[in-house]
């Protein structure tokens, strides 16, 4: 089986560079790796040990925030190299002040696993939810170096738990321990022998705490939404922004601050073709004219990183891709204390699921539910209801990144 995993990523390999001229995301991919170990060698001493935080992608990296500002607090002496997969992340926190070197994650060959562990000699090694690497984790292995999987969540379904798993199952068990978000992976882990396994809950919920309690003025944005009441919707793709282009229409009076998922020149145009009286950041922010606000009522936010602020500005909020294979992260709007609007494909999500059931979040499939739910919205005292509860849940959940600290103080 590893043969065919192996050829799996040599043809994923051979894919990219077959369709990065034809992929924006796909040639930022291959290009950030060009020369990567040169970069690695110029950077990084070798003879010193590293801790070494790995991050698919920027939501990733905003969920295992926490434990690696909290492992620089307890351990300040330690070098850390973070990578990432995904050029979401990479170019977001290519200049992240807390570590010392930010680099690509070499694909999963067994020699660029070796060559990239020896460049940055690791003691221990945080991976992030569920980013499984057979060839890195082996050789990790192999070498006796602590590997923690932090915010861990599995689904019965998984290939992991099923009869064809066990080459996949083997990979699991070069894991030295788990921190597991809920009870459900706890037991799927046990299941298949693996006790190595805590219930410490999700760190997202640490980093959106921390969120709410810091919040951060976008001058620009503070202008724009005065007076108004403001609808956030983040993270969107078509379907999530042709329900609010015709919600636009029905509250006319409501301004609206969209920050799409893509942020290409194609897609961004094509929302400035849908929303009249819109504007983009980048322009409200560099104009030397003010705008004039009481025209505009469409803020288009061109830019990666600003939405878990944005949503501080809202009366309520949206979250994209329930149109599509899933929403994306909901927490960093229900921290604000604000009602969570998304679309009906939420299930593989526990978080969205709690916040329904405490009547802080909403699912809608159409046009007339969203419509109909915003009708109710209008009133104060229902937003402010679902807004606390929202507050409230994202309060109780809170605490997995001490519990993470606790286990790694008591472990040495």
């Amino acid at each position: 089986m590893w043969i065919l995993y192996n050829l799996g990523i040599f043809l994923g390999q051979f894919f990219v560079y077959i369709a990065a001229p034809f992929n924006v995301r796909i040639r930022k991919w291959k290009e950030g790796r060009r020369d990567l170990f040169k970069h690695i060698i110029r950077q990084v001493d070798s003879s010193k040990k590293h801790t070494w935080f790995h991050f698919a992608s920027l939501g990733e990296f905003e969920q295992g925030r926490t434990v690696l500002e909290a492992y620089r607090e307890h351990f300040p002496d330690k070098l850390v190299v973070v990578t990432f997969f995904s050029p979401s992340g990479y170019e977001v926190r290519a200049n992240y002040a807390k570590a010392d070197h930010v680099f690509y994650l070499p694909a999963d060959t067994p020699n660029k696993a070796r060559r990239f562990i020896e460049l940055i000699n690791p003691e221990e090694v945080f991976f992030v939810k569920y980013e499984f690497w057979h060839n890195y984790f082996k050789v990790l292995h192999n070498r006796g170096i602590p590997l923690y999987l932090v915010s861990a969540i599995f689904r019965k379904g998984q290939f992991y738990f099923t009869w064809y798993g066990r080459f996949f199952r083997s990979t699991l068990r070069y894991v030295t321990f788990y921190f597991a978000q809920n009870q459900e992976s706890v037991s799927l882990l046990h299941r298949i022998g693996l006790k190595n396994v805590a219930l410490t809950g999700d760190t997202r919920f640490d980093r959106v705490a921390h969120l709410s309690q810091h919040k951060r003025e976008i001058e620009v944005v503070s202008q724009f939404v005065k007076g108004h009441k403001v609808l956030v919707a983040g993270s969107t793709w078509l379907p999530d922004e042709e329900l609010i282009m015709s919600l636009r229409q029905v509250y006319p009076e409501w301004k609206i601050v969209i920050a799409p998922h893509m942020v290409d020149t194609v897609h961004l145009d094509e929302i400035d073709n849908r929303f009249k009286q819109s504007v983009r950041f980048s322009t409200l922010n560099s104009s030397i004219r003010p705008i004039d606000n009481a025209n505009v009522f469409v803020l288009i936010i061109d830019n990666i990183g600003m939405l878990s602020y944005l949503y501080s500005y809202a009366d309520v909020a949206y979250v994209g891709g329930g149109f599509g294979v899933g929403i994306h992260n909901i927490l960093e709007a229900a921290t604000y204390g604000v009602p969570v609007i998304f679309g009906p494909n939420y299930q593989k999500f526990q978080e969205a699921k709690d916040l329904i059931a405490a009547k802080a979040a909403y699912s809608v499939h159409n046009l007339q539910e969203f419509v109909a739910l915003f009708e109710r919205l209008q009133e104060t005292a229902i937003r402010e209801e679902a807004g606390n509860r929202a507050y409230g849940y994202v309060q109780q959940q809170a605490g997995a990144t001490g519990k993470i600290m606790d286990y790694l103080a008591g472990s040495r």
